[in-house]
């Protein structure tokens, strides 16, 4: 089929298709945007997509403001900076463009420009959402180029704490964007190893929302079919990075999964957070090499969930047959056997459990975390 070029309401505006980035200027328009500063990462300021937005932008007299001091795992010094330059630009609105590491980044900047508070105060805990001064929240656009997080869809962003090494998330509903670009042309230029871990990303949190104990109907029919796109898109971009109708299903599983997760996410985000502050790792990658250690844990409370799914995916063997599936896209998309493949130390097993069953995702696992489990959990992954 070709992809078609659709403008969904839910759950908010998404101007979804191909050369949809084409339309930049009058959606930056449409939220307010005079002077908007566009925040991405280092590795994409300097590519064609990049440089054909700002092109856009400044045909539009819109300018072509950049900010680009974005790690992997984005912390508040990066956010400080981001702050100084938008507003010394006198910007007035972030456009987010990029990888989750950009969106997150950009919407903390969109968050903290007219705050008095420190980030940290507005952590999604109970209700400190309510501390911001939501009438100094910038306007936001998302514009995602790989297909993983979802964060284009979502009311929080994920900043790691540069002296503890812990991930935060941030929350508050004017987090989300007011219009969000999805267009799979972006996500062609994708490295293979990008490809495979944003989308090993995009199945976790389908994963984890479908398989999280708490009751959100909704939330279990996105994960789902989120599920099924994944499983049967993300080898054909793996093998053939060209593939746009197998890119706009991708794109449409990352979203579907930040929906989904309102749901509850689990012991695979639990595990892979204070690993990724701590080694640098990919996030979607981390999640991918403990997801069947997770799975195998898991597997008394889940087992008979998995086997409906797998009944919807076309999966024999039920709760095996489905690990089976897991490992063999894993052998496919050439992910580390094991957590000491990524460099982690038995020695720091202690440390990482720690933050671990401090991390707000083991609060929706279907298996109550530990401290004692969550360390065994952590032993097999190596």
């Amino acid at each position: 089929m070709n992809v078609p070029s659709m403008n969904w309401s839910y759950p908010t505006a998404i101007k979804f298709g191909p050369g949809r980035i084409s339309e930049l200027a009058e959606h930056a328009r449409s939220v307010g945007m005079a002077r908007p500063l566009l925040v991405t990462d280092k590795a994409l300021a300097v590519l064609p997509i990049t440089v054909a937005a700002l092109d856009i932008l400044e045909a539009a007299g819109l300018g072509r403001a950049v900010f680009s001091e974005v790690d992997p795992n984005p912390n508040e010094i990066n956010m400080e900076a981001g702050l100084a330059v938008y507003r010394a630009g006198n910007h007035d609105g972030v456009i987010c463009f990029g990888g989750g590491s950009a969106l997150d980044l950009g919407k903390m900047i969109a968050l903290m420009v007219g705050q008095t508070r420190p980030v940290w105060d507005f952590e999604d805990v109970g209700d400190w959402w309510t501390r911001v001064d939501a009438s100094k929240v910038a306007s936001i656009i998302a514009v995602p180029t790989t297909a993983g997080t979802g964060s284009e869809v979502g009311r929080a962003g994920v900043l790691t704490n540069s002296v503890t090494h812990v991930k935060k998330i941030i929350f508050h509903p004017k987090l989300l964007p007011a219009i969000t670009i999805c267009d799979p042309e972006l996500t062609v230029g994708m490295p293979r190893f990008i490809t495979a871990g944003t989308g090993m990303d995009a199945l976790a949190h389908c994963l984890e929302a479908y398989c999280s104990p708490f009751y959100h109907p909704m939330s279990q029919g996105i994960a789902l079919e989120g599920m099924r796109l994944v499983l049967e898109n993300l080898p054909r971009v793996y093998a053939d990075g060209t593939d746009i109708e197998a890119r706009a299903h991708m794109m449409s599983a990352a979203a579907m999964g930040a929906v989904a997760f309102q749901k509850g996410l689990g012991a695979i985000h639990a595990l892979s957070h204070p690993v990724g502050a701590v080694y640098g790792t990919h996030h979607g990658t981390t999640n991918a090499v403990v997801m069947p250690m997770v799975l195998d844990f898991n597997r008394g409370m889940i087992e008979e969930r998995l086997v409906r799914a797998s009944d919807y995916l076309g999966i024999s063997g039920g709760f095996d047959g489905f690990r089976d599936q897991i490992m063999t896209l894993r052998e496919t998309l050439a992910i580390p056997a094991n957590l000491s493949a990524m460099g982690v130390e038995q020695s720091r097993l202690d440390m990482l459990s720690a933050m671990a069953i401090e991390d707000p995702s083991c609060g929706g696992n279907p298996v109550p975390m530990t401290l004692e489990n969550t360390r065994a959990l952590f032993q097999a992954c190596l």
